[in-house]
């Protein structure tokens, strides 16, 4: 069996859940390293599987002058740093065909953007690395969407795929998460992850001091939407985490705060070892329809 594949078995029985976690995007090497550091010894203490998640180009920003990361070529050196320091899997996103066959030499998972769910060549090259693949649905899309997009990992000759929710436009500037979808993603047949903040953005809701706009977002809901994943009885939970969530460069309304993720974590496995949303019980509900 590869290392994908038992890595992909590790976390679909990972019991509660597994965790996605790390700050949005790489801001240095050292603050990376610390955040994996950090990850790593709340998730070893509490027994949860970890995937060290961060982003080496925020490709999809709303302007233009917004930050983006260090390029694949940094980035990517930063995290593998991360991996062999620490020994967590990687997970990042790729934007464009050509970016995966080197992001697959360091990254246990590839991510597919929710802007590029459905992209067939995207999704194809991706499959072709032998990585577990990440797909986020898109916020325009339905969930049954996510069928089509794991078949097409699949036909490429991979198995490993994965599909995550993050939220549905609701309007212009706002996404809202139903739980409905945490469900219907399971015809997809792999595990479905939910993104607890990402669920949270005000796309373009933010209007920043001389001129532009940037993400806002509800980070104070952010265990309101992960309570509500982990009851339903998702297979694993991605949490964008800051150290100081009011000085990041991206996304920062929308990544919870390092001091706070130990605590939130116990809530959050409490929850979903009492709930049977993960074990999905076979219920008759025959007498209850019209």
């Amino acid at each position: 069996m590869d290392s994908s594949t038992m890595l992909y078995n590790q976390l679909k029985a990972a019991e509660p859940f597994f965790l996605m976690a790390g700050p949005n995007v790489i801001e240095s090497e050292e603050h990376i390293l610390k955040m994996a550091k950090h990850l790593k010894t709340i998730t070893t203490k509490l027994g949860l599987p970890l995937v060290f998640k961060s982003s080496f180009d925020k490709a999809n920003r709303t302007s233009s002058e917004s930050f983006r990361g260090p390029g694949m070529s940094e980035g990517l050196k930063i995290l593998e740093k991360v991996k062999i320091a620490y020994d967590i899997p990687i997970i990042t996103d790729v934007h464009e065909t050509i970016q995966c066959e080197a992001v697959g030499r360091v990254a246990d998972i590839i991510q597919i953007p929710a802007f590029l769910c459905r992209q067939t060549d995207l999704l194809v090259a991706a499959a072709k690395t032998g990585k577990i693949i990440n797909i986020k649905k898109g916020q325009f899309c339905a969930s049954s969407v996510m069928i089509n997009s794991a078949e097409k990992v699949r036909l490429a000759g991979n198995s490993n795929v994965m599909v995550c929710e993050r939220g549905t436009m609701f309007g212009y500037n706002d996404l809202i998460v139903d739980p409905r979808n945490l469900e219907w993603m399971r015809e997809a047949d792999c595990p479905v992850v939910a993104d607890v903040t990402h669920s949270l953005q005000q796309p373009a809701g933010r209007k920043l001091d001389g001129g532009g706009v940037a993400s806002g977002g509800l980070r104070e809901l952010i265990p309101c939407i992960a309570r509500t994943a982990v009851a339903v009885g998702v297979d694993g939970i991605f949490m964008e985490v800051h150290d100081d969530p009011l000085t990041a460069p991206v996304d920062g309304p929308t990544q919870w705060p390092l001091r706070h993720l130990e605590g939130l974590l116990e809530e959050l496995m409490a929850i979903a070892r009492a709930s049977k949303g993960k074990r999905r019980m076979d219920i008759d509900l025959t007498p209850f329809r019209d």
